[in-house]
């Protein structure tokens, strides 16, 4: 057997890690507001309170498992209407195509949560242990003394505060979160919700804290898909090499005037919380959080040099600005045959839900004739069908429905244990009720293979009507 040879390289390569520093500008300070709103609406949003009747939380957000039921504001979403569930699934989908066409991945760099929550993360670092240098030092330094133990311990207590309070809001969309919470602190929550919040809070815990900008690159598949999102005219953030290079430092040394305006400082480097070095072109790695664009703005102000070295750019601007004219408008970008057609669809979908959100009937039944027997001759010669009918009540308190029929004149309605012909249906329940339809003896109805007719429901408290076309069967089969 050959020796193994312990001279060949390693296939794996230990993370090092990425210390950004801190830059302000106009889009770190877009990206703090995006963070703030993003984080506020997550975390608020289960404390808002709702008036939902006697049987169901007060929460204006609420996902009902139990129920199979979900909840927004005066939105009510019952399991057989889930095609609105799909239709927005459908819309984000769409919306992400529309943004990554027309601003490359604004959604990877301003809105997804790996990216808000490795932000907050790498502020509360920031705080702690200080900026980029300070905790270049304090990773490279081997030994562990209280100084680094206390920074790494504060710093840790903190980021696991953070991701127990993600996982804390998550489980508050499912039930009511005032009570929930003070279950949680006494010990009396379901196991269910301690374990949901622990897989949170260690995913949380790990991904905003130590793998970072490793989801985005190697964990997330979006990288891959975005390339067919975009094309010559997508916006995205690139470095104008034709007016960068060649780089240099010294510029005041013999021969500065054929240099540059990149004077090569890092910084668009040093901010950057992938990593990478946008001077190198396009890459998987990148995320357009436009950091670089800050970092090298203050820097073109500080030596004298116009803004823009590092910008959003699209593809097909390149020959221009090399020729020395001027980029075409954004608009000229943005609105272009696939960006109008991703927002043409996105608007469809989103019309089409608000449409059949407003129109959908306030009460729901169907009707399934029971087929075995299909009719019935009682001893006084009259025929009776029956039906099993479902009325759905999507109201917080319980409603009295009437039941009645139209369309054959000879058939009466009777409910199965009930005296009337009005029946009470629980509060957002759907109930089943068995109902008979009877034609006397010697009638067309009683007589004739089929008879159509419709049934009625009514909501005796608003006046609210559905009905459901159905049929009679008679003695003719």
């Amino acid at each position: 057997m050959a020796e193994t040879d312990k001279s060949a390289p390693s296939l794996y390569a230990a993370r090092e890690p990425i210390f950004p520093r801190r830059v302000s500008g106009t889009f770190r300070n877009l990206k703090w507001v995006l963070l703030t709103v993003m984080l506020g609406i997550y975390y608020v949003t289960p404390w808002i309170r709702w008036d939902r009747g006697p049987e169901l939380p007060d929460q204006a957000v609420l996902l009902d498992l139990a129920g199979r039921r979900f909840f927004f504001f005066w939105i009510e979403i019952w399991p057989h209407e889930f095609y609105f569930v799909a239709g927005l699934l459908v819309m984000a989908g769409l919306g992400l195509f529309l943004f990554t066409s027309a601003l490359g991945r604004v959604w990877c760099g301003y809105a997804c949560p790996q990216t808000v929550w490795t932000d907050l993360f790498i502020l509360v670092e920031r705080w702690i242990e200080g900026d980029r240098n300070a905790r270049l030092r304090l990773h490279r330094q081997k030994k562990w003394d209280a100084r680094k133990i206390r920074l790494r311990l504060t710093k840790w207590v903190a980021w696991f505060l953070i991701a127990l309070a993600t996982g804390g809001a998550w489980v508050f969309y499912f039930t009511d979160a005032p009570t929930l919470a003070v279950d949680l602190v006494t010990g009396n929550a379901h196991p269910v919700a301690y374990t949901t919040m622990l897989i949170l809070t260690g995913t949380t815990f790990a991904f905003g804290g130590f793998a970072r900008e490793q989801i985005c690159i190697y964990a997330c598949p979006w990288p891959r898909i975005q390339a067919a999102m975009m094309d010559e005219d997508t916006l995205t953030v690139a470095y104008r090499d034709w007016r960068g290079e060649p780089r240099g430092k010294h510029r005041k040394a013999a021969g500065s005037e054929a240099l540059g305006d990149c004077i090569d400082c890092n910084a668009c480097v040093n901010v950057c919380p992938m990593g990478i070095d946008i001077r190198d072109g396009q890459q998987m790695a990148c995320i357009t959080c436009a950091l670089c664009i800050d970092a090298c703005d203050d820097v073109m102000d500080k030596i004298g040099k116009p803004r823009g070295l590092i910008d959003y750019l699209a593809l097909s601007d390149e020959t221009r600005e090399r020729a020395g004219h001027e980029p075409r408008s954004v608009w000229k970008h943005v609105f272009r045959p696939r960006v109008i057609l991703y927002t043409a669809l996105w608007a469809l979908v989103g019309v089409g839900l608000v449409f059949a959100l407003f129109i959908r009937p306030e009460i729901e039944m169907t009707v399934a004739p029971v087929r075995n027997p299909t009719f019935v001759t009682l001893s006084d010669g009259s025929v009776r069908n029956t039906y099993d009918v479902r009325l759905l009540n999507k109201h917080g308190e319980d409603r009295p429905f009437e039941i009645s029929l139209s369309g054959a004149s000879a058939l009466d309605v009777s409910l199965e244990g009930v005296e009337s012909d009005t029946v009470t249906v629980p509060a957002n329940e759907t109930y089943l009720q068995r109902v008979y339809v009877v034609a006397p003896p010697g009638s067309d109805a009683a007589e004739d293979e089929r008879t159509d007719f419709r049934l009625w429901v009514e909501d005796l408290t608003n006046g609210d009507r559905a009905h459901n076309d159905t049929f009679f069967n008679g003695t003719d089969n």
